[in-house]
């Protein structure tokens, strides 16, 4: 309807046009400061269609205003928002609520209002689609931050809502992560297909530190200042790395590594904000398992496979890391870690030492010497080692100062 083109109209204009100069016949756009509710199925939160703890602010109390389209293409909308004097993004991959697949199940009961559904046969569902979604099998009791909560007046609506939410992958991964990782965003409520988490602001290459210092706890000035803050960074998105391998019971993969996905908080830790094409195991052998006939064909965005030419198939195993799709993109190869020469006292028993030392291993191919050595140093050469994708080849190694 026309509050759907109101805001099409504004992330298109705001992606592609001037705000002084409006697409030829398009909507008016919604200015800053605005009520988001003309922009979203308010009917249907009346109508019970849809529902979400957000849906209140949104369509009645006026407390979730629209500030600016940070991104519109193909239906997938970003929306920043303010939500009660905070700062926030909404989020969908689909724009309309019935792009959705519905549930079949709520057609079956629908003389019942979804009261009829067994919690068994709804739990089968729910992992169901965390399967599909995330290549995770999980056991009922791990699905509890994707429970739609009580049964009650609205459950049809809940059940529909939860629905929608589950067919977006990330909705799905930052919910399970909720309260397992500092490196990833919560999410802090939903209303119908949108879901709402924290407002930090993205990394671009723009920078000279990759992201903006201005918000973060006793900003720092001068060069030393700022150079202190870059390292800061640099261990966090290193502890981040660790953290996707090692500390689940399956390896995140991180398919498309760039400063734009990417955030920090005050207090400079490094935030994963966009995790479309971020797989855990399962999920990125099935992805990687394709048909081939050269190395080329196994390259699925950042992550990378090898064509076995007996088979013409790709192997099911990445062959490039996290670390190394981070170090080239994120540019903290040289810029960062010769500010504190922290790659050589990393030794065995530190936290970091079985994130590195695959790649000083690469490099080198010497375990011994990589071991005796100040860790991360070549023997008799004060030279740390940085992993670095390179085109030519996914998995080379690179020495760099420290």
């Amino acid at each position: 309807g026309f509050s759907q083109q109101l805001i099409k109209a504004s992330c298109a204009q705001e992606a592609t046009w001037p705000l002084s100069c409006p697409r030829p016949g398009s909507a008016r756009p919604l200015p800053p400061g605005d009520p988001l509710s003309p922009s979203f199925q308010c009917r249907e939160y009346e109508g019970g269609v849809l529902v979400g703890d957000l849906c209140e602010d949104l369509c009645v109390a006026g407390k979730l205003l629209y500030q600016r389209c940070l991104y519109y293409e193909r239906g997938k909308k970003v929306l920043q928002a303010d939500w009660r004097g905070r700062p926030i993004i909404l989020k969908s991959k689909e724009e309309a609520f019935s792009s959705f697949q519905p549930l079949g199940l709520l057609e079956d009961a629908a003389d019942e209002g979804g009261q009829g559904v067994p919690e068994a046969e709804l739990l089968l569902l729910v992992a169901g689609e965390v399967k599909n979604a995330l290549g995770l099998e999980l056991s009922g009791g791990s699905l509890g931050p994707l429970w739609p909560g009580r049964r009650g007046p609205r459950w049809r609506g809940q059940l529909a809502s939860l629905w929608s939410l589950l067919q977006q992958e990330e909705f799905v991964l930052f919910s399970l992560l909720q309260d397992l990782s500092r490196h990833a965003l919560p999410v802090l409520g939903s209303c119908g297909h949108f879901y709402a988490v924290e407002y930090l602001a993205a990394g671009s290459p723009r920078h000279k530190t990759l992201f903006p210092l201005d918000g973060a706890a006793g900003a720092p000035r001068g060069g030393q200042g700022q150079a202190k803050a870059v390292s800061d960074m640099a261990l966090s998105f290193l502890d981040m790395v660790s953290h996707f391998e090692d500390d689940f019971s399956h390896r995140l993969h991180l398919c498309d590594v760039k400063p734009e996905n990417f955030a920090i908080r005050s207090d400079f830790t490094v935030v994963a904000i966009d995790v479309d094409m971020a797989f855990f195991e399962p999920k990125m052998r099935e992805i990687l398992e394709q048909n081939c006939t050269g190395d080329e064909d196994c390259n699925f965005f950042d992550c990378f496979s090898k064509c076995d030419l007996r088979v013409n198939k790709c192997g099911a195993e990445r062959v490039n890391s996290n670390l190394q799709v981070g170090a080239a993109p994120l540019g903290w190869g040289h810029r960062v870690l010769q500010e504190r020469g922290a790659l050589c006292s990393w030794g065995p028993g530190h936290p970091f030492h079985a994130t590195w030392a695959p790649c000083a291993q690469r490099v080198w191919g010497q375990r011994e010497a990589v071991s005796s050595a100040p860790w991360g140093c070549r023997p008799n050469d004060p030279t740390g080692v940085f992993c670095m994708q390179q085109p030519a080849d996914p998995i080379a190694g690179l020495p760099v100062s420290s």
